[in-house]
């Protein structure tokens, strides 16, 4: 498949906006700009464009919600804060193609005539933070940005807004709240953010991934994009692969290819040939799968089939050398210092699932740990205010479900069976 998220990033200067105009940057907004704001939504929905953040909820069906309330300002935030372990996928965008995110973001606020964008960055990305100020700049100058955008009378302001490198804010309502000045910590839900957002107002919250698809729907046409890989959720998609391959890195590739596919063609296959023990498919948070189950599609159609998630695509690949019970310790240690604490079940679950992998992994493991790592979990699952807890319990659960022995082994032998 031509790259087209990814297009030109390894050439120098390519953040320039010269360089994004010399590939046909910015001709998909004056397209834009000439058909109603209804006609753009309409190409969304016939796209079956969905989510890149990880939800994969309908994108045109979001926008329908917010363009169909009558209130006013209404507000575009672009989600940047990639803080999911194993997450590398918007960084290229931000930093090599800044100008494809603006124009996304351009014609996503004209379809849903927000006039003010936001993008909410991960604090931990201040390179990026230079690159978009200045592509900012640039479309500023160029008169892509402001109160009479090409002279076509349609109003857009666009600003960065850096994070304090809070992973919780990844999730829209903290990030809302961080906007606004306030602690990032989710709010209950309904009321939802297309309605009751940001100051009140109906805001769409997007990942930078899946506003970077704007440019090429409005080009080719909703149902040629629909085309495009796996029909029930086609388009490109950015793969980050990263652990135990030969060759690490960010993948463009069709919705919907093989987890096979990726790590033995794309890739390069396993370090060193060795075997392949476990992947988990979507950042630290997806389930993790064996090795037999590595044929399944990545979409968030097919992976759920054999019980994970697609997530952000973030695919971490261990080989037979790795501890998965180290693993799954380390994935705890983050979400208890992540965790906002503002319920009980992650607050105080997430500390007490770390409190025994710690004990397990340094050989203290007890009779019945495996158990009583199984009760906390289900007890989180489900109970808390965001999705952060219900990823601390899968990744428990689903490394128990599909590595038991090892656990056993920690247990009995006090050693590590890798």
């Amino acid at each position: 498949m031509d790259k087209f998220l990814l297009r030109g990033i390894e050439e120098e200067g390519s953040a320039a906006i010269a360089s994004y105009r010399e590939k046909g940057g910015y001709a998909a907004l004056e397209k834009a700009l000439s058909m109603k704001p209804e006609e753009i939504i309409e190409e969304v929905k016939r796209s079956g464009l969905r989510g890149r953040g990880g939800a994969g909820f309908p994108t045109g069906m979001k926008w329908d919600f917010a363009s169909r309330d009558p209130k006013f300002p209404k507000y575009l935030i672009c989600n940047a804060d990639e803080g999911e372990p194993g997450t590398f996928k918007d960084r290229p965008i931000l930093e090599k193609n800044p100008h494809l995110l603006i124009e996304g973001m351009i014609i996503s606020g004209h379809a849903l005539k927000a006039e003010y964008g936001y993008i909410y960055l991960r604090g931990e990305y201040p390179g990026a933070k230079v690159v978009l100020e200045q592509a900012i700049e640039e479309a500023y100058k160029e008169g892509l940005l402001g109160d009479d955008i090409l002279g076509k009378g349609i109003k857009f302001h666009l600003s960065v807004h850096q994070g304090a490198g809070a992973y919780i804010c990844g999730e829209e309502t903290a990030l809302i709240d961080s906007i606004e000045g306030r602690r990032g910590q989710p709010r209950i839900k309904p009321p939802f953010p297309v309605n009751v957002g940001a100051w009140g107002m109906p805001t769409i919250v997007n990942n930078v991934e899946t506003l970077s698809n704007l440019p090429l729907i409005v080009s080719i046409g909703g149902e040629k994009y629909a085309g495009i890989g796996n029909p029930e959720c086609p388009g490109p998609k950015i793969y980050s692969v990263s652990c135990c391959v030969k060759k690490p890195g960010v993948y463009e590739l069709p919705m919907g290819t093989t987890l096979r596919e990726i790590i033995y063609t794309h890739a390069g296959g396993i370090r060193d040939d060795r075997p392949l023990k476990a992947v988990i498919p979507g950042g630290i948070s997806t389930p993790v799968l064996t090795p037999d189950q590595i044929d399944c599609k990545m979409d968030f159609v097919n992976l759920p089939k054999v019980g994970s998630m697609l997530g952000s695509g973030a695919v971490m690949v261990f080989d037979d050398t790795v501890c998965l019970v180290r693993v799954c310790w380390r994935a705890l240690r983050f979400f208890e210092h992540e965790s906002c604490g503002k319920c009980v079940p992650c607050r105080e679950g997430t500390g007490w699932l770390r409190n025994i992998l710690e004990r397990i992994e340094n050989g203290f493991g007890r009779k019945g740990d495996i158990e009583l790592l199984q009760d906390v979990a289900h007890s989180m699952a489900g109970k808390t205010f965001c999705p952060l807890g219900d990823g601390a319990a899968n990744v428990v659960l689903s490394f128990i479900r599909q590595f038991h022995d090892e656990f056993e082994h920690h247990i009995e032998k006090k050693e590590c069976m890798a």
